[in-house]
């Protein structure tokens, strides 16, 4: 079995895989986020029952949630999370399905840090990991942007968030299109964008 961890300062839970790298992961993903444990993971269990899917992601994460992303075939990801839905409907939080996984989104979470020089920053804050990978995503495919780091909950309080560097109108594009997403579903924090980054902030952020 072939596996990557995130690094443990960082608080972002372990992602595991068996096939490709972690720029390859898909070609979709599917996420079930619980406020039980217990209840997450009977998701889990109906949803690899269900479909020939690949777990990437089963734990728990602050505050007492739950999460389940899986990976594999556009149609067996959708049926294993509609089975895994429907089935502990009582205690989903957010759901995820992303069809086709903007390369750069594994990476971040697993931590490839930012070497180039920042324009403008943009930071999108959220109250589900669900809500900021499905942003990080539209972020990415919207405007041309490096995606620099995405948070998943743990030491969050449940909540996670994601940053973007690139030219400033490039930031505000790519950052107000996530930000709409999160917002229909009344899962948006904060969205702010900085120009001219100042250079300590930066390197707090490689």
């Amino acid at each position: 079995m072939k596996s990557s961890t995130s690094d443990p300062r960082r608080g972002n839970p372990q992602i595991h895989w068996t096939s490709g790298d972690a720029a390859g992961v898909g070609p979709c993903i599917g996420l079930l986020e619980h406020d039980s444990v217990a209840r997450g993971i009977e998701a889990l269990d109906r949803m690899v029952k269900t479909s020939p899917v690949e777990v990437v992601l089963a734990t728990y994460t602050s505050p007492g949630k739950w999460l389940s992303l899986i990976t594999g075939e556009v149609e067996d990801v959708l049926q294993a999370l509609r089975r895994g839905e429907e089935e502990t409907m009582d205690s989903v939080i957010d759901t995820l399905f992303l069809p086709n996984l903007h390369p750069s989104v594994m990476p971040a979470i697993l931590g490839r840090h930012h070497e180039g020089e920042m324009d403008a920053l943009g930071v999108l804050e959220t109250f589900t990991v669900a809500s900021a990978i499905q942003g990080a995503d539209t972020a990415a495919k919207t405007s041309v942007v490096d995606l620099v780091d995405l948070r998943l909950a743990n030491a969050l309080g449940g909540k996670s968030y994601f940053t973007i560097a690139g030219a400033t109108a490039e930031v505000r594009s790519a950052l107000g299109a996530a930000a709409e997403g999160a917002r229909e579903k009344n899962l948006l924090v904060r969205e702010v964008v900085i120009p001219q980054l100042h250079p300590q902030i930066h390197e707090h952020l490689r």
